[in-house]
């Protein structure tokens, strides 16, 4: 029994300068296989990031079909609205006229009729309730005194001034659109011919 023991005791002292010998390889082993993931990690962190790869876009055609020109579109122009004839107008004013009697109504006036291309000033005076103003139906040699607020076929007056009328026209298109201008009509000045004719004022001699 003493023999075994004393053979353990000799192995195990034999044993242990190996191990002496051996630990410290060991430790730098660990310390090396733990350093290199260290830096590996540390490597796929600073590791800058790759622009994702962006698709080529061929303006929505396919780049294996062949190219077929785009079809031209019809592009339709804006109209303006069909205008009735005078006589059509004058129809209308009437049946309305008749709606408004009918109903006990205001009935429209007969400038509602006309457009602004049909009159002609005629003069501009002064009245009680301001300016006044007397136009003259062309087409159908008609005069009218109107006062600014007097509505058109295709307008409005909106001022009366010493010598000019201040429209605003309204053209409406096809497509329904309404455009807005102001128009001018001028007052018409007396020729020279006009300026003779008129008789001068008489003279009283003195006694």
């Amino acid at each position: 029994m003493m023999q075994v023991k004393e053979t353990s005791r000799m192995r195990f002292a034999g044993f242990c300068p190996v191990l002496r010998r051996s630990v410290p390889f060991l430790l730098s082993a660990t310390i090396l296989v733990a350093s290199g993931f260290t830096m590996g990690v540390m490597a796929q962190e600073t590791q800058p990031q790759k622009p994702a790869a962006t698709k080529k876009s061929y303006g929505g055609r396919d780049p294996f079909r062949k190219y077929e020109p785009p079809r031209p579109t019809s592009k339709r122009m804006n109209e303006q609205s069909p205008i009735p004839t005078i006589q059509e107008r004058i129809n209308h004013y009437k049946a309305q006229k008749a709606a408004a009697m009918v109903a006990r109504m205001t009935a429209p006036k007969p400038t509602t009729a006309l457009l602004l291309s049909e009159i002609q000033v005629v003069g501009i005076s002064r009245s009680p309730r301001g300016y006044a103003a007397i136009v003259e139906a062309v087409p159908i040699k008609l005069s009218y005194v109107i006062y600014p607020g007097e509505t058109f076929f295709d307008g409005q007056l909106v001022a009366i001034e010493d010598n000019r009328l201040v429209f605003r026209r309204e053209t409406v298109f096809t497509d329904g659109r309404r455009e807005r201008n102001v128009e001018y009509k001028m007052l018409p000045q007396p020729s020279q011919v006009n300026a003779m004719n008129t008789p001068a004022a008489a003279t009283t001699a003195k006694p």
